[in-house]
């Protein structure tokens, strides 16, 4: 069946509505976006543009209190793939060593989870950015907790996701998620060859 503009975008917006679903009810959220098809593509890179930009607002707009920067020294391209290529290498890492493990999620399944998981991280470093410039040095705990906790989210909410998608157990998720470790560090060892 096709799909008229107005019903692609009201898929859209429903699917990118549903990451704030997935971040705060991992088990079922993550089922249902592999199973029931709940997530798409368009939202996954939707999240992976807002965490891109998340990253140079972070940069640019945090207070040079806790963050100062030599604008003459910065990379804006550099900043990109710091996030965008260990990410790539995960998700591909990911799905080559499942699917040597019987895992049941396709390489679009891990991409689309692996982005919903991301959620955390523009939800919380985009106000700790904001309050970094009221804070003064001394309160800077604050904003190292926030994103502390962003990125602990964001972790848990990606093994979970992973476990979820390849229907595997917690221990075989385990040792999946040691092993996609090792699988990223060979795939960029072969890459700097």
């Amino acid at each position: 069946e096709r799909l008229t503009n107005k019903d692609a975008w009201i898929r859209y917006r429903d699917s990118l509505r549903y990451a704030l679903h997935c971040i705060v009810r991992p088990f079922d959220g993550f089922w249902d976006l592999t199973h029931e098809k709940r997530g798409s593509m368009a939202a996954a890179n939707t999240i992976v543009i807002l965490v891109l930009l998340t990253n140079l607002i972070k940069l640019g707009a945090t207070s040079f209190v806790f963050n100062p920067v030599n604008w003459d020294n910065v990379n804006l391209i550099l900043e990109i793939a710091t996030f965008l290529v260990p990410f790539i290498v995960y998700v591909v890492a990911n799905w080559c060593l499942t699917t040597l493990f019987e895992g049941e999620g396709s390489f679009s399944d891990v991409f689309v989870a692996s982005c919903y998981a991301l959620v955390p991280l523009p939800l919380l470093i985009i106000p700790s950015t904001l309050l970094s410039n009221i804070l003064v040095s001394e309160e800077g705990s604050f904003i190292s907790i926030i994103n502390t906790i962003a990125f602990l989210w964001m972790g848990i909410l990606l093994f979970f996701g992973m476990m979820i998608t390849h229907d595997y157990s917690f221990g075989k998720s385990v040792l999946t998620a040691a092993v996609t470790i090792v699988g990223m560090i060979f795939i960029m060892f072969i890459a700097v060859l």
